[in-house]
């Protein structure tokens, strides 16, 4: 994967959700994967939906104090505030796509970010918003980065050049 990666709540939620074990092993790999190459990006909303939706999760098992660290250190990703212009933004999705208010706000902040991917399972798999691609974390595997080849440029064409044949000198 190339570019910044937007992730959405739902990302974060099933990374800490022990009753999906499967979409756990997924949500963590992608966020270890994003954290390692710096490539990570959110919004103060993905990040709001993750902490109420953890609460929920955990309910009594688990204090706010306790899950409210596992929020937290995504700060380090700089999350995107809700301001005027990621308002206007959004408002211009909706009535382009006929998206929801909150997935308009989620494709506007990653936009906003100049992300290339937004994962989310929100949003339909291969969906494109402008410059961002929606992926959804649970049917992808992370990507490796891809092998680098440089290809070597002979010194000499080994093709005649173009044009009329010379004629042999004749002696």
């Amino acid at each position: 994967m190339t570019g910044l990666c937007f992730v959405d709540a739902n990302v974060f939620v099933y990374a800490g959700d022990p009753r999906e074990p499967v979409k756990q092993h997924r949500a963590t790999a992608w966020l270890d994967h994003l954290w390692r190459e710096q490539r990570g990006r959110t919004s103060s909303q993905a990040l709001s939906e993750s902490y109420v939706n953890l609460k929920r999760v955990f309910g009594t098992r688990a204090s706010p104090e306790e899950i409210w660290p596992r929020v937290a250190k995504y700060f380090a990703w700089n999350p995107l505030a809700v301001d005027e212009p990621l308002l206007l933004r959004a408002r211009e999705i909706e009535r382009r796509y006929l998206l929801s208010w909150w997935d308009s706000m989620i494709v506007a902040a990653a936009q906003l970010q100049e992300c290339r991917t937004l994962l989310t399972e929100d949003l339909q798999d291969g969906m494109t918003f402008g410059t961002v691609r929606v992926r959804d974390p649970f049917l992808h595997v992370v990507e490796e980065p891809l092998a680098e080849y440089t290809v070597a440029i002979p010194a000499r064409s080994l093709h005649r050049p173009r044009g009329r044949p010379r004629r042999a000198a004749t002696a």
